[in-house]
Formats: C-alpha cells, structure tokens, sequence
C-alpha cells in the first residue's frame, strides 16, 4: 500500500462504523438486519463475563478480542439509534467526554480533594444535579443500581450506597472472619438454600428489596 493510500484509508473507529452500517444494509447480513436493542441486550451481558474471564486469566490477546467485541456491541447499538434518529456513536462519545470532565473538577477544574471519599462525594454530588429536574433524577442516595445485577453485587451496591448517605445500620461491624471463612460461609448458605429447593439468588433479592425499603423510609424520614 502506497504512503497516498494509506493517508486516504479510514482510521480503525471509522472503519468498524463502516462495516456496521454495511452490515445492517439492504445487502448487508441477514442476522444483523433483524436485531433490534432487544434482541441484542444479554449479547452485551455476556461479553462483559468474556471480558472478566479474560481479564482474570490475564491474558492480553484474550482481553484484547474481547474488548473489541464488547465495542462491536456499542457500535452495533449506535447504528441501530442513527436509523431510528436518536443519535449516533459521534454523540456517544462526545457525551461521554464530556461527563468524565465535568465529574473530574479536581483534575480539569479547581476543586481540591484530599483522598478517593471526596471524589465519590462530589462525583454523586455533580450526578444529582446534572439529573435534577429531568424523569431520570435521584432524589434518594439509594437511586441509580441497576436492577439487573446479580443479587449478590447488588445488596453490596446498596449497602455501599447506604453507608455513604449515612443510613442506620450500615456501619461495618468487627468480624473475627477470614476472607476465607466468609466465602465457604457464603458457599453453605448457597449449598443449604439449593439442598431445600431455594433459590440463594432469590433469597437475597427479597432480602435486599426488604433492607432497602427500610432505608428509604429511614432517609425519608430524616429530611423530614
């Protein structure tokens, strides 16, 4: 390939949005022209668990595919929001800059923090008021896990969230508990819900939506 064609060739980002575009058009593939956000939500679920596996194994090449194909799922959803006139990956981008700079004050504004707890704090801060007022505002400190995670990342989502809001009974208490303890403690309570037909992952949803409750009413409460 000549230095010319080189310089006219697109750059890698171009390219992929490219080959997507093509994909999903009257001759493109019949696959990717049927797919709709819907059909392709738990594609992206599972390649994010690629990634991890990747990731744990440490395992460059792997992490490398992976990541790639994690970004064939935000490309593949942006084509599909350009067809409908929602926006597309130029406008994924560009917002995405702009919040990692307007929710970093301490690094491309003036604001001092001392250590990570004043970052989260005024990064949660700087969230509820880009949200206020809109249908996606949070009023409660509780606001914002998805629903959809693994009940077991959930609960520790919400007791992160409650003990930075302060809520009552959030405080870690003192454990003897090795790491190693608690994770066959965790183990038997799995092992003892599936020997009596439960389902541990359901045991703990209903627990945390109970928990979570019960703070809510508490931070209601306490603006009161």
């Amino acid at each position: 390939m000549s230095r010319a064609q080189e310089m006219k060739r697109p750059g890698a980002i171009e390219d992929l949005l490219g080959i997507m575009a093509r994909l999903r058009g009257p001759k493109g593939c019949p696959w990717d022209r049927e797919q709709d956000h819907q059909s392709l939500r738990w594609h992206a679920v599972e390649e994010v668990y690629e990634l991890m596996d990747a990731i744990e194994a440490e395992d460059d090449h792997e992490l490398e595919e992976e990541l790639g194909d994690l970004l064939l799922q935000v490309v593949f959803h942006c084509q599909l929001a350009k067809e409908r006139g929602a926006f597309d990956f130029e406008k994924v981008a560009r917002r995405i800059a702009d919040k990692l700079v307007r929710r970093h004050p301490h690094v491309f504004g003036e604001i001092k923090v001392k250590d990570v707890d004043q970052v989260w704090a005024n990064w949660e801060k700087i969230k509820r008021a880009e949200k206020h007022g809109t249908r996606h505002a949070r009023p409660s400190a509780l606001d914002g896990i998805p629903k959809h995670l693994p009940a077991l990342l959930h609960a520790e989502k919400l007791v992160k969230k409650a003990r930075r809001a302060g809520l009552p009974a959030t405080t870690p208490g003192r454990s003897r508990r090795t790491r190693a303890q608690l994770a066959a403690k965790l183990f038997e309570i799995a092992r003892q819900a599936q020997g009596r037909g439960w389902s541990a992952e359901e045991l703990l949803r209903a627990e945390t939506r109970k928990r979570e409750r019960a703070w809510r009413k508490a931070e209601a409460g306490r603006a009161s």
